[in-house]
């Protein structure tokens, strides 16, 4: 009996050390986990059973300067994978394929990735989301993006540029302001059961996580006009492209920028590179006879010459060394303005020989050219001015009339919106304002003159010979408007041939103005490049800019000249030709 109890007694006591030892091991590993490893299991188990889905605020609208959308972000559904949950790979990638049209071997490659999560369709239709819903797929999955849109098509196309799939801005002001527009990077969690299922989320991100809006410079309709003035001659002319930039001198706002050939933002992908930037601000050319207007400007602020003053222009044919300098037409005595009038190359190398090349070259600089205007667009160009030092003879000669220098179509009409504003160069402007999501302006950009360049009574005698061009006689009569003043200066220039000698049959077409001449309401320039038939500026790029100017001044309700003094105007000043 006392030896069966001890027994009793000795299988107890080794029962109770195992438990013993079984509670001080769970015990310890409950410690283990509760205390030292607790933060990282809550972790564990919170990944298990939640899923974090990044997402981006509302990208901001940007508008013309009276309120019209020109670019707006639109709701979309993107359409997802997680493959580990697809049950049965090869048929869900042909229906994918199916009702996607996209090709069977991608759909199959996308849903045997070993990623978490994949993408199938960014931005897909509704259609294109109806139909995947429909497949019951597990693991497929429809996430809310928001997608570009620009409801005006090719519509300043170029000024507005696009953004990629990720809402990212890659051309134009939406590249440029693109920390102001793109909307705030947000998380949302969503919660998933056993399967993977999301069946809870967070709401989305709140109005203030939505990016800033743009207000432009630009006028819709003016911009319309424009584009669709420059068109039109680009296809009757066969040219190879074109150019049109209005300004408003006053204030350096740029109310129209139109390039041709166009391309829809909305379909970027579809258009050739090439066409993607803005030309008018990222390329140079040679200008050719609109910068005899700057030599003009030398010889009158520096040079101490007024329009009077008499050059020979030796008839139409100057030898410079081994070079020799034609005009179109042969030419005895002209008068400095006449020189502007008939656009005389002789007589502006003749203007630049009292110039000297150092003032030239001064003069040019102070007016922008060979320097970036600042404008807020992207990949802007300084064109090519080189140091008066390095000019040989021929050199000075050639750039009194616009060869051997290459501007851009913005430094060209920023330059000689300055002899509108009473010889004041202003900073070239695309954005007048930011925004937020309740039209408050955030900040506003006002007009910023960036300095004098000529006097006032300079100006003035520019103006004053810039009108004679447009009147009976000169080169730029096609130019002429209705009811209304105006100056400018036409524009020839041969291109550089591949070999680098200046082609015969290449030419760049170009007329600059401003009306009306008295107090301008708007700038205009228009090139034309390799125009076939027509090749001089007078003849192809005028009319379109009376076009544009006239409608522009129409539309801004600027009250014409009586007509009694719109014919006293035409005899004393067309008289003088």
């Amino acid at each position: 009996m006392n030896m069966h109890a001890k027994y009793i007694r000795l299988r107890i006591l080794l029962v109770g050390v195992v438990f013993a030892m079984a509670f001080v091991a769970i015990g310890s590993r409950a410690l283990l986990l509760q205390v030292y490893q607790g933060s990282w299991l809550s972790r564990k188990a919170t990944d298990q059973v939640e899923d974090s889905l990044k997402a981006v605020g509302k990208r901001g609208t940007i508008f013309d300067r009276r309120g019209h959308a020109m670019a707006v972000s639109i709701d979309v559904t993107s359409i997802a994978v997680r493959p580990s949950q697809v049950k049965a790979p090869e048929a869900a990638a042909k229906e994918l394929a199916r009702v996607l049209k996209r090709p069977p071997q991608e759909m199959k490659e996308r849903l045997a990735s070993r990623k978490p999560f994949v993408w199938i369709k960014r931005q897909a239709t509704p259609k294109e989301a109806e139909a995947v819903k429909r497949l019951q797929i597990p693991g497929i999955e429809f996430v809310s993006e928001t997608n570009r849109f620009y409801p005006n098509r090719a519509l300043a196309a170029h000024v507005l540029g696009f953004t990629g799939m990720d809402g990212k801005g890659l051309e134009g002001v939406e590249f440029f302001y693109d920390r102001y527009l793109r909307g705030a990077d947000t998380s949302v969690k969503v919660l998933r059961d056993a399967h993977g299922n999301g069946f809870q989320s967070e709401s989305p991100p709140d109005e203030d996580a939505s990016g800033k809006n743009l207000v432009l410079t630009l006028d819709q309709s003016i911009q319309f006009t424009a584009e669709t003035a420059l068109a039109d001659t680009v296809e009757k002319a066969k040219a190879k492209s074109g150019m049109a930039i209005v300004m408003a001198p006053g204030t350096g706002e740029i109310l129209a920028l139109a390039l041709a050939p166009a391309f829809n933002p909305n379909a970027f992908d579809d258009a050739k590179k090439s066409l993607w930037r803005n030309r008018a601000i990222t390329d140079p050319f040679e200008p050719g006879s609109t910068l005899k207007v700057f030599s003009a400007a030398a010889a009158l602020e520096f040079a101490n010459l007024s329009p009077k003053t008499t050059f020979n222009c030796e008839n139409g044919a100057y030898r410079i060394g081994k070079n020799t300098v034609h005009d179109v037409h042969r030419y005895g005595l002209l008068t400095l303005q006449d020189i502007i009038k008939y656009s005389s190359n002789i007589g502006a190398v003749k203007i630049s020989e009292r110039v000297g090349p150092e003032k030239l070259h001064q003069t040019l600089r102070l007016f922008g050219f060979g320097q970036k205007t600042g404008i807020d667009s992207p990949a802007e160009t300084t064109g090519l001015l080189m140091p008066h030092k390095h000019w040989t003879g021929i050199d000075t000669a050639a750039i009194s009339f616009g060869h051997g220098v290459s501007v851009s179509a913005v430094q060209l009409i920023t330059a000689f919106s300055a002899i509108a504003n009473d010889g004041v160069l202003m900073r070239p402007r695309i954005v007048q304002a930011i925004t937020d999501q309740q039209g408050q302006i955030l900040q506003q950009f006002a007009p910023e003159e960036v300095r004098r360049v000529v006097s006032s009574q300079t100006a003035s005698t520019l103006r004053d010979i810039l009108q004679t061009v447009v009147l009976p006689g000169g080169t730029g009569v096609n130019a002429a408007l209705d009811g209304y003043s105006a100056c400018g200066k036409t524009g020839t220039a041969r291109k550089i041939d591949d070999n680098g000698t200046y082609s015969n049959d290449r030419h760049v077409a170009s007329f600059i103005g401003f009306a009306p001449a008295e107090n301008a309401q708007v700038a205009v320039l228009v090139v034309i490049d390799e125009p076939k038939g027509q090749i001089y500026g007078g003849a192809v790029a005028a009319p379109v800019f009376k076009k544009i100017a006239q409608t522009a001044l129409n539309y801004l309700n600027v009250p014409p000249r009586p007509a009694t003094e719109r014919l006293r105007v035409v005899w004393d000043q067309g008289g003088r030709g």
